[in-house]
């Protein structure tokens, strides 16, 4: 049970803490689009990001695929900008699609993030009670994930249908803002580009 709760909380710490602050934001570009009234569509979409992401955690914790991390963190901020650009072509009644062009970009990208949720379960994991520490760390990572999706839910009601905001503007104010942020953060990640700032950094000390 110790582990059990060690993994678990591993999982919603790497949700729901600043450092997590690009996988809250990916979640957020997600989920800009929906209402509480469109719970089913909002499931079946964190379920594609949850197999994506499962995917890819397995795979690489079992040592089947390895990417480097700055490649991987690279490419996080390129789901994040690729998502909130999405968003910004939205137009009111596109949820209505059977299978909108956002729940192919929740399971692709999950399979991106789930590459980062295994580089923090590889540095523990030690071979032992593998499957179990997986589903703790995994549930931990979901029901985080999911309170994020209910904050986000909770101010789309409040701004949108109580304040009146028009959606579309909700939508494209949010998606600007972090489209910018996070093509910041993407310029500051590129591989080579970080690689050549550390090598200056060392030699200036």
């Amino acid at each position: 049970m110790q582990d059990f709760n060690l993994y678990f909380g591993l999982g919603v710490e790497h949700i729901l803490t600043w450092d997590a602050l690009d996988h809250i934001l990916f979640v957020t570009a997600l989920c800009l689009r929906y209402r509480f009234a469109d719970w089913k569509k909002v499931a079946i979409m964190v379920t594609a990001f949850t197999i994506g992401h499962s995917a890819t955690l397995v795979l690489s914790v079992l040592g089947y695929v390895s990417v480097s991390v700055p490649w991987i963190e690279f490419l996080i901020a390129l789901t994040i900008a690729g998502t909130a650009m999405n968003n910004l072509f939205f137009k009111g009644g596109n949820t209505q699609k059977k299978l909108p062009v956002i729940y192919f970009f929740a399971l692709f990208f999950g399979m991106i993030h789930g590459l980062a949720y295994a580089n923090l379960l590889l540095d523990l994991e030690g071979g032992e009670n593998l499957t179990s520490h997986l589903l703790a760390f995994n549930l931990g990572i979901e029901v985080a994930q999911l309170l994020v999706v209910a904050v986000v839910l909770a101010l789309t009601f409040i701004f949108v249908e109580k304040l009146k905001l028009p959606q579309i503007w909700w939508i494209r104010i949010w998606s600007i803002l972090i489209l910018v942020f996070t093509l910041k953060i993407a310029w500051e990640r590129i591989p080579e580009l970080k690689k050549e700032t550390q090598t200056a950094i060392i030699t200036k000390q």
